[in-house]
């Protein structure tokens, strides 16, 4: 990600008006964890469907992220800083998919081929490590929690799937046990928006100044902010 875009406008630093300038998600082998730039990630995961578009109704990886963290969030049996920290885990989840939305297979290879599969879960293991100390997370996530989130995570695709795909479509099957809430499709720029403010409401930065470690639950409010119903 070594190159930044100014002709993206988002919000406004510095002079009223200023274009705000990202950091797009670029050559998924060149990641920098000071360069990630979080309101480019929430952007462009709100511009991704779940399930590659193939959904009669729009729901982005942002909105699927963000609530995969409140029910994360709202689990009974997390103390206060694991609660929150969990949480966070939860939304940056899938970010590496930021680097590969629209790219061509790498090194030549099919989109299908096991050599071209193999690289890119390389490079995804580590942006997702890079996101993670970015975001003042430990950069490694134990594998109890890693599959306390693979949990909710099926249980929000499972409630996807109920909600969202209509019946007989590829996927619609619900083999997991969905979540009690309802799922409905979320514009990109209310995903952008609930996901930046729920990263901020867990103690995320956005500024891409050197990585934060982690503060005290007292300082970071966990918070539940009103996403929408997405």
């Amino acid at each position: 990600m070594t190159v930044r875009t100014a002709g993206a406008r988002g919000r406004a630093n510095g002079k009223r008006g200023e274009a705000r300038v990202f950091a797009w998600p670029e050559d998924p082998a060149q990641v920098s964890v000071t360069d990630i730039d979080f309101e480019a990630l929430a952007h462009v995961l709100a511009n991704c469907c779940r399930r590659g578009g193939h959904m009669r109704h729009y729901h982005s990886l942002a909105a699927h992220a963000v609530i995969v963290s409140e029910e994360i969030e709202a689990l009974d049996g997390l103390e206060g800083e694991d609660r929150r920290t969990l949480a966070l885990h939860a939304l940056i989840a899938g970010t590496a998919s930021a680097w590969f939305r629209g790219v061509a297979p790498l090194d030549g290879e099919g989109a299908g081929s096991a050599r071209a599969a193999d690289r890119i879960a390389r490079l995804a293991t580590g942006i997702e490590a890079a996101v993670r100390e970015a975001a003042g997370l430990d950069p490694v996530l134990d594998e109890e929690r890693a599959e306390l989130l693979r949990l909710v995570d099926r249980m929000a695709a499972a409630a996807e799937s109920r909600d969202l795909l209509e019946d007989g479509a590829p996927g619609a099957g619900i083999a997991f046990p969905p979540l009690k809430r309802r799922i409905r499709p979320l514009p990109p720029d209310k995903a952008a928006e609930a996901w930046l403010k729920r990263f901020r409401a867990l103690g995320g930065r956005t500024d891409r100044a050197a990585p934060a470690k982690s503060a005290p639950a007292a300082d970071k409010g966990s918070g539940n902010p009103d996403a929408g119903d997405a």
